[in-house]
């Protein structure tokens, strides 16, 4: 199949027939099945029967922690897309439904900050973010050598309170570089120096996202839509939200800063056909068509692993290093992936793009390995 083809809207996407692309049919249709079967655990309302918000009690918050802060929405039934050479090949489920997709916030940030970088907002991935955002954030002794490149690969080791979260609510969660948990998540621990250690920490997440607020001087909603979303024909049904109190003041303005996830509510809420369209555009490098979409080279430093977590590079997972991620997803895989669970999954080897909403977990690698199973080349 021609691997240039890019949707120029929803309306006119056009499908391939799965052996036209390159699939068996029916093991494709014994793919969706099993997502359809793995669905996650995760109630539709996203609260537990004892009232607890899924979101925070997925990822054992401590009470302290735990308020919900930002807006929450109840979740659609597992849905998903593949597509091959730019095509629609199968297609399940609501996939033009908005839903709160989690952590895949995280990876349009990585997009966000390309931008920045081909604007001249920021210089360098590897100078101080303190020399272009002034004010307390970077300020102390812990926090003042932290890099923009700290902040993408989350190895800034950040100290402090944003949004009435201590960076010490995510202590622990997930951490890289050889690095051994000896305490609970959300307990605080002592500091590395900033570049020194991986941690999933959604506070230093957030932080990055005012900051891309501060250097855009707009809101990122609106950066986003107007130089990605549109250009690749996205819906005008996604939204993404932040905190009650997320605000950024820069020159007598006020900025309302979104959330790179949905752990205290607010994020991303969007279809999977707006997903896919971003997957594609990774596939194909940032171009979209003849369009030049992100700067040349930004899709491949995204995809970069970082010292202190192979399997990650700037706010992109990776399926590489001695313990693949994913292993019966292709070597050159990578993901946006968010809790619930949410994927999307690029495999440029493939030329495909998966989408897929609200599948266990532990099902995730089953899911791909089914897919490549109905894959005849």
């Amino acid at each position: 199949m021609p691997h240039s083809y890019v949707p120029t809207a929803d309306l006119s996407w056009e499908t391939a027939a799965p052996e036209a692309a390159g699939f068996d049919a029916r093991r494709l249709q014994d793919a969706i099945q099993f997502h359809r079967s793995h669905e996650t655990s995760w109630p539709r309302s996203m609260y537990l029967p004892d009232g607890r918000y899924v979101g925070v009690a997925d990822i054992g918050d401590k009470p302290e922690h735990a308020a919900v802060i930002g807006p929450v929405r109840p979740r659609g039934a597992p849905n998903g897309l593949i597509l091959r050479g730019g095509r629609l090949v199968a297609e399940w489920g609501d996939t033009r439904n908005a839903d709160m997709t989690f952590s895949i916030a995280k990876s349009y940030l990585g997009i966000l900050a390309g931008l920045a970088l081909a604007d001249g907002l920021i210089a360098a991935l590897d100078r101080r973010v303190a020399e272009d955002v002034p004010g307390p954030w970077f300020a102390s002794p812990q926090n003042a050598s932290i890099t923009w490149r700290h902040l993408l690969q989350q190895t800034s080791e950040w100290s402090g309170e944003l949004w009435g979260k201590p960076d010490s609510a995510d202590h622990n969660r997930v951490v890289g570089g050889g690095a051994r948990v000896v305490a609970a998540k959300g307990e605080a621990r002592a500091m590395r120096a900033p570049g020194e250690l991986f941690e999933y920490n959604d506070v230093r997440v957030n932080l990055l996202a005012a900051c891309l607020t501060h250097r855009f001087g707009r809101p990122l909603p609106d950066v986003l839509k107007e130089r990605v979303m549109d250009p690749i024909g996205a819906s005008a049904d996604w939204e993404w939200h932040g905190y009650s109190d997320a605000f950024v003041d820069l020159d007598g303005k006020r900025l309302r800063s979104v959330s790179g996830g949905g752990h205290w509510g607010g994020g991303m809420f969007i279809g999977s056909r707006d997903h896919a369209r971003m997957g594609l555009l990774m596939a194909r490098d940032g171009l979209w068509g003849e369009r030049r979409i992100l700067p040349a080279g930004w899709v491949q430093a995204m995809l970069t692993p970082s010292p202190h977590n192979d399997q990650y590079g700037l706010m992109w997972w990776l399926n590489g290093g001695p313990d693949v991620r994913y292993p019966s997803a292709t070597a050159d895989s990578v993901f946006a992936l968010g809790a619930g669970a949410n994927v999307v999954w690029v495999s440029r080897e493939l030329d495909l793009v998966l989408v897929a909403r609200w599948i266990d977990r532990a099902g995730m690698d089953g899911l791909f390995g089914k897919v490549r199973e109905a894959f005849t080349g």
